[in-house]
C-alpha cells in the first residue's frame, strides 16, 4: 500500500516547486489526485514517476479541432 503525501511535501520533495504548481499538474492530469475527506493527496507512487521520469511525465493528449 502506498503512502499518502500532501500537496505541501510533494512539492518540497519536487525540489521547492510550489503547491500551485503541483495543483496545476493535478488539473492537467501529471499528477493523479486521491481524496481523503476533503484533503487532496498523492500516492508516493505517483510522485516517484514524476521524479524518475526527470518531470517529464506524459501530459494526456488532448484533441484538436
Amino acid at each position: 500500500m502506498d503512502n499518502l503525501i500532501s500537496v505541501e511535501e510533494a512539492a518540497r520533495r519536487l525540489g521547492g516547486l510550489s503547491k500551485w504548481t503541483i495543483h496545476g499538474w493535478l488539473s492537467k492530469g501529471r499528477l493523479q489526485r486521491t481524496k481523503v475527506g476533503s484533503r487532496t493527496m498523492i500516492r508516493e507512487s505517483e510522485l516517484n514517476k514524476i521524479i524518475n521520469d526527470g518531470g517529464k511525465s506524459p501530459v494526456p493528449k488532448r484533441r484538436i479541432e
